[in-house]
């Protein structure tokens, strides 16, 4: 099959590579429909991370299934399905405990940008929808693998809350769904942190009441300003470097909760001031099966409309200026049809 495969920085291209295989009875292969390239896919892409020179590379993806192991009874050939990109079995403790990211059985996707991709978790993984959907619905549905149910992680993390306020650091595809997160659980302050004019845009269209361009002290005494002198009952931290986590921490109240949703890379905890001021953190890798069918409903009930993190839309042959369009911030989100 044809895959996105990764073999320096920013040497990304498409190779031929085999077609994954059922190999366990919890397998299911999924013929992908749609694709993307996400923020954190651009670590490995700029030499952030190791690099296994050769390996496939995308975690997004939604699809139809082509086969299922033998243990997979809720699912057939046929059937259009989101693909979280942490694979759970959704029946062990943690799973249980709604933290499905930490299954004792976890498993990813790592040919999202691909013709196939293998789940190794199939039955405890996969949501499917009621038929094939509507292609307009397709954006919407393949941010449902990863962006949108994280934004959502980063607002569950904070505490977000109906009447409260809510900051939003970053400007990524996470970062305004995480916009769109605050909104939608009733936030009556949104405050987005993005210095770009497309994706301010965005974030207005998501929910956000005002938006802060600046960054550092003077970021910090705007959102002090719009909260009256408080600061945000609740911060979503979307980008996983220190300037973003330190931003984050400088905007938060007395008592709140940072939540960070962004891979971090270099990142240092202002312990003193989170001892001092008593603000919290909490978030991490989402558990994106645990929120796979409220999300759903919202899409299909048209509350939200989260594709519109999608300002490119390429064919899998393309996918190597997708990546540079996003490296340089000519784009938000590519989309990638095989």
């Amino acid at each position: 099959m044809r895959a996105t495969t990764i073999h320096a920085p920013r040497d990304i291209r498409v190779s031929d590579v085999p077609e994954p295989t059922i190999t366990a009875p919890t397998d299911a292969v999924i013929k992908v429909t749609a694709g993307c390239i996400c923020g954190s896919d651009l670590w490995p892409y700029r030499g952030e991370n190791d690099i296994d020179a050769g390996a496939t590379i995308g975690h997004e993806c939604v699809g139809v299934v082509e086969e299922v192991g033998s243990e997979v009874t809720s699912f057939k050939p046929g059937d259009f399905v989101i693909v979280p990109f942490d694979h759970c079995d959704n029946t062990c403790a943690h799973c249980r405990a709604g933290m499905q990211a930490a299954c004792e059985n976890l498993g990813f996707t790592v040919s999202g940008q691909a013709e196939y991709a293998l789940v190794t978790q199939a039955e405890g993984s996969l949501v499917k929808t009621d038929g094939v959907p509507d292609a307009s619905l397709v954006p919407s549905l393949l941010t449902l693998s990863d962006v949108m149910a994280t934004g959502w992680h980063a607002a569950v993390a904070a505490g977000v809350r109906e009447g409260g306020t809510a900051v939003v650091v970053g400007d990524g595809a996470v970062g305004l769904c995480g916009v769109l997160a605050a909104a939608t659980m009733g936030a009556e302050k949104v405050i987005a942190m993005s210095r770009h004019e497309p994706r301010q845009a965005i974030a207005r269209q998501f929910g956000a009441t005002h938006v802060v361009a600046e960054r550092g002290k003077e970021g910090a005494e705007l959102v002090k300003e719009i909260t009256g002198g408080v600061g945000g009952d609740a911060v979503l931290e979307c980008v996983g470097n220190d300037a973003a986590m330190q931003q984050a921490f400088a905007v938060a109240r007395p008592g709140s909760t940072v939540g960070f949703v962004g891979v971090p890379h270099g990142v240092e905890l202002p312990i003193r001031r989170m001892f001092q001021k008593n603000i919290g953190l909490a978030g991490g890798m989402a558990p994106v099966r645990q929120y796979l069918p409220e999300l759903l409903k919202l899409v299909q009930d048209g509350a939200i409309n989260p594709g519109l993190v999608f300002d490119k839309t390429l064919p899998l042959d393309q996918v190597a200026e997708g990546y540079r369009a996003m490296d340089e911030r000519e784009a938000i989100k590519v989309l990638i049809q095989p």
